[in-house]
């Protein structure tokens, strides 16, 4: 379907619940049948009532109203009947949107999963929030309204026709060209408000930027004394929301009237050539009177379609953000291969890697390699692109040229990109520095990479991440809540944990992004000797600017200009390179 009609897209995941959705679509059409034969009856109940044969005078003065009588007992049946139906349908059209809602937030979240990086670092937080809330709620709340307006309306207006013209095809034709005018007037009108629904959504975009920021940097904030600062930045960007929420509400609200005034003139056409049909016999008082009736409700349909044409144009709008986003190509997509069980090395050769979003290449023809089992540490000046550099080996970035290999020289070595996502990233786990925790119990948060683990796992991986202190202080154990984003912690608690995490997956190739970096020389010497004496050889990749690390690996290497400058051991190094001593700030006399 056309990327122009995003609201009909969405519409069409009805599709995926079929039966639901002609049960409703049956629903409305029997309410609207059931309408026409309620003021069909009426009409009829009334030119009884004109002819004088609804009730009448018996030979001995008593009153017969049987007839009478039967039509009360047969329109009141018809609406309690369509009262009924209506509850039911109203129901089911809820269920409805609320389980297209429900599958539209599921593909949200997928694709926000999905997406590269690089995408996440173009459009911040606030702008996935809203479009996974404010924007789905508003293309739920038109397409519970669907029902009514694109399905129940043209019914009405079928409907009103068909009977305006079973009893004369003139009489139809007065309201039949008003309501094409009034409703193309409302069509005129619904771009204008598309078009102010967007500024609308992109300030709300940045509501829910500023305040996902203010609370994720609660601790900067109260810090630097920014609080008054931060409040009035927000209240600004509420009240430029607000003005343009207003300014959409305002023309909705002033282009309302017209069209139905439009659309009533229908009722003059009704008198003036009812009138003239009554007069001539053709149609009866009754009919006449049913001809009312049924053009007034199609008015206050239309007076409906008024009330929620800034629903449809909010929900067009909110609509097309929506599959902007699920439309966003997943530019890292894996391959069907799967790695060696054992041991694993790593490659690089020749990769080169831009900025996130582009520009000027980072990594230039970067090559090295670590052997299965081997710890290396990785230094390098601020901005030199060692985060880069980690984020390849799991693939949440991609190279932009090169190649990063894994495997061994006796099984071989494979291409990352030939490689299935998530067997990748089950056997090669990055660490970085920043640790994050859930909101949720300490085993929940450790068997997020082993579900299955037991409580003696859990233990035992928090002893080769140094971690039994922690354990001990809280007062649950493994039961006891974390916190949001482990708020109850230091952050040397954090990462120990989030490595532990981590070697719960037991992965083949471990990177420490800085991972040891809030840990005393103490705990991160403990935790890289548990590391280095697992009895599965894991492959350690130390992104590292302490000495204390880099003193324990095997080799390291020293990036500088996008590429390896150096590699040896520390004491090769120090003696030799004078960048390295700078690196780690060793004056070598």
């Amino acid at each position: 379907m056309s990327p122009r009609h995003p609201l009909l897209r969405s519409l069409a995941i009805y599709r995926e619940m079929p039966w639901r959705f002609a049960l409703v679509a049956g629903l409305f059409v029997s309410i609207n049948l059931g309408l026409v034969w309620q003021q069909w009856l009426i009409g009829h109940a009334l030119n009884d009532v004109s002819a004088g044969t609804a009730v009448q005078r018996l030979a001995d003065g008593s009153l017969d109203g049987q007839r009478a009588w039967g039509w009360f007992w047969l329109i009141l049946g018809v609406a309690l009947g369509r009262a009924l139906l209506q509850y039911a349908a109203a129901i089911g059209s809820l269920i409805l949107g609320q389980a297209l809602l429900t599958r539209l937030r599921e593909r949200l979240l997928e694709q926000v999963l999905r997406l590269h990086l690089g995408y996440h670092w173009q459009h911040g937080m606030g702008e996935m929030v809203t479009r996974t809330t404010r924007d789905a709620d508003k293309v739920r709340d038109a397409l519970v309204s669907f029902w009514r307006q694109l399905v129940e309306t043209p019914l009405v207006i079928l409907a009103t026709v068909g009977l305006l013209a079973w009893y004369d095809p003139l009489l139809a034709l007065g309201p039949l060209l008003l309501t094409v005018v009034g409703v193309w007037i409302f069509v005129l009108q619904t771009e204008r408000l598309v078009n102010l629904d967007r500024a609308v959504g992109a300030a709300y975009d940045r509501v829910n930027q500023d305040l996902a920021e203010g609370i994720g940097a609660v601790r900067v904030i109260k810090s630097f004394g920014l609080q008054a600062q931060r409040i009035d930045g927000f209240e600004r960007q509420v009240v430029q929301f607000s003005a343009l929420a207003r300014q959409a509400l305002a023309y909705a609200s002033s282009r309302i009237p017209l069209p139905q005034a439009v659309v009533a003139l229908g009722h003059v056409w009704i008198l003036v050539i009812g009138a003239r049909l009554v007069a001539e016999g053709r149609i009866g008082i009754g009919e006449l009177v049913t001809s009312l009736l049924i053009a007034t409700t199609l008015v206050f349909r239309i007076e409906g379609v008024g009330r929620v044409m800034q629903t449809f144009a909010d929900a067009r709008a909110s609509a097309g953000r929506i599959w902007q986003l699920l439309d966003a190509p997943a530019l890292i997509v894996g391959g069907r291969q799967r790695l060696p069980e054992g041991p694993l090395g790593l490659k690089l050769e020749n990769v080169s890697v831009a900025a996130p979003g582009g520009g000027q290449a980072i990594l230039r023809h970067c090559s090295f390699q670590l052997a299965p089992g081997e710890t290396v540490a990785l230094v390098g000046a601020t901005g030199t692109g060692k985060s880069l550099l980690a984020s390849l080996l799991p693939r949440l970035s991609d190279v932009a040229g090169g190649r990063v290999l894994l495997g061994n020289p006796q099984s071989g070595w494979q291409d990352i990109r030939e490689l299935d996502l998530s067997d990748l990233r089950r056997r090669v786990h990055v660490l970085p520095q920043e640790s994050f925790l859930f909101a949720d119990s300490l085993a929940a948060n450790l068997r997020l990479s082993a579900p299955g683990a037991s409580d003696e796992q859990l233990l035992q991986a928090l002893h080769q991440a140094a971690a039994e202190d922690i354990l001990e202080r809280l007062p649950d154990g493994l039961d006891s809540p974390l916190g949001d984003r482990g708020v109850t912690l230091s952050g040397g608690q954090r990462q120990r944990l989030c490595l532990a995490r981590a070697l719960l997956a037991a992965p083949a190739i471990l990177c420490l992004d800085d991972a040891t970096s809030a840990l005393d020389a103490h705990s991160e010497g403990r935790v890289l000797d548990n590391l280095r004496r697992q009895p599965q050889a894991t492959t350690l990749l130390l992104i590292a600017s302490k000495v204390s690390t880099v003193q324990r690996a095997d080799r390291v290497l020293l990036l500088d200009n996008g590429a390896i400058a150096d590699s040896g051991t520390h004491a090769q190094l120090l003696q030799r390179n004078p960048t390295y001593r700078d690196l780690l700030g060793i004056d070598h006399g």
